[in-house]
């Protein structure tokens, strides 16, 4: 019989192997010696060593996953129980043992690193979809809202996966906002398209009565009136591009046509009216010349009332003359004017009498400061005497003028 620390070869050829539970046949050898025997089935226990070894190093240098590593330590487990070989196994099974033990730390580790993969993804697709909310309750800008949605669905299938309930609900959240959005945009256009439909119907009665006074010759009421339906377009919004540019040619060349006539009928008789504004450049020459001459205001304005009655009837003036040549003869008439109020001023009695009573009660005010200065300068009271000195000098100064008030109107 042969022997091995691990097994043993009997005498009529049967192989043991030694393990803590006793010993137990793996196999019998007929062919030669019982060493070579020993030989082949320590070469089985050798290949289960290297399984062993292979799998401690992938479960070490790799992200195997627990459960693969634990499904093949149960595999390796049953082949190191059932191994036809002979070795010590009860070393692999320990080994087998610790590695199930490092399996299962990588269980609870891969869980806990699951679980924070979960909530990770879990607060990204929140924050997806609570803009998304944001979006589809608060914008209206629909072009650029439209595309930050398409964005935040690429985000949300882009975003990793979190456990199934919670990406149900939210998913169900944001497919929610995006209806919502895009119903709010549809419902908006909507009435866009209502509001437009309404505008196009103002502006169609616009350019209707636009149409109508085109032939116009009531230049000065047409003219305001082409005005207030010019406000009424501009106030009344815009309709669709191709009603718009279609109704504003229509309104303009009906605009154009009635100005185009007015300003052909202006130039007609303004070219009628040359010779009054050559009547009325005289007239304004003459006036100038002779009240120029006159001092007495009564006088100026007896004499400025034949040049205005002059003035009225050489008739109306060009539209190009008539601010120039008018607004002259205003200023000659303005001119008599202040002359009259200036001659009524000086000689109201009412007036020189107030003056008179100003003066008098300064030239009281000022003989009682200079008394006053003569007692602070015998005093020496030196805040007292600037006091009083420039009391004095603001009274002198009043005085002057009341006086020269009075001899303008002596």
């Amino acid at each position: 019989m042969t022997t091995d620390p691990w097994g043993r070869v009997d005498d009529d050829g049967t192989v043991y192997v030694r393990t803590s539970e006793g010993e137990r046949v793996v196999g019998s050898w007929q062919a030669g010696a019982p060493e070579e025997a020993l030989a082949f089935f320590r070469r089985k226990y050798d290949a289960l060593v290297t399984e062993v070894d292979l799998l401690e190093k992938r479960l070490r240098t790799t992200d195997l996953s627990a459960s693969q590593a634990l499904s093949s330590v149960e595999k390796l487990r049953t082949a190191v129980r059932e191994a036809n070989a002979v070795g010590d196994l009860d070393v692999l099974s320990r080994r087998l043992d610790a590695l199930t033990g490092q399996a299962e730390e990588r269980r609870v580790e891969q869980k806990q690193a699951q679980e924070q993969a979960r909530t990770e993804a879990r607060e990204v697709k929140e924050r997806i979809v609570a803009e998304a909310e944001r979006v589809a309750a608060e914008t209206t800008h629909w072009k650029s809202g439209g595309e930050r949605m398409r964005q935040l669905i690429d985000e949300w299938k882009a975003a990793p996966r979190t456990d199934r309930p919670t990406e149900q609900a939210l998913w169900k959240r944001m497919s929610a906002a995006r209806n919502s959005f895009s119903k709010r945009r549809k419902a908006y256009f909507a009435g866009l398209d209502q509001q437009r439909e309404q505008v196009r119907q103002d502006k169609e009665a616009i350019v209707t009565e636009a149409e109508s006074l085109a032939d116009s010759t009531d230049w000065g009421g047409t003219a305001a009136r082409y005005r207030d339906l010019m406000q009424q377009w501009k106030a009344s919004g815009r309709a669709d591009r191709a009603s718009e540019d279609k109704l504003w040619g229509r309104f303009k060349a009906a605009q154009d046509r009635f100005f185009q006539a007015r300003n052909a009928a202006f130039a007609e008789r303004d070219a009628e009216l040359r010779v009054n504004a050559d009547a009325k450049e005289r007239i304004l020459e003459d006036a100038r010349s002779e009240l120029a001459e006159i001092s007495d205001p009564r006088a100026a304005r007896a004499r400025l009332r034949g040049f205005q009655e002059a003035w009225e009837e050489a008739g109306p003036l060009p539209r190009d003359q008539r601010d120039r040549l008018e607004g002259a003869f205003r200023k000659l008439e303005d001119e008599v004017r202040r002359a009259e109020d200036h001659e009524w001023q000086r000689t109201n009695p009412e007036g020189r009498a107030r003056a008179e009573s100003t003066a008098s009660r300064l030239r009281d005010s000022i003989a009682q400061l200079e008394d006053d200065l003569e007692h602070a300068r015998a005093r020496g009271n030196e805040r007292r005497i600037r006091e009083v000195e420039e009391a004095l000098s603001a009274r002198r100064s009043w005085l002057d003028e009341a006086e020269k008030a009075l001899d303008e109107m002596s």
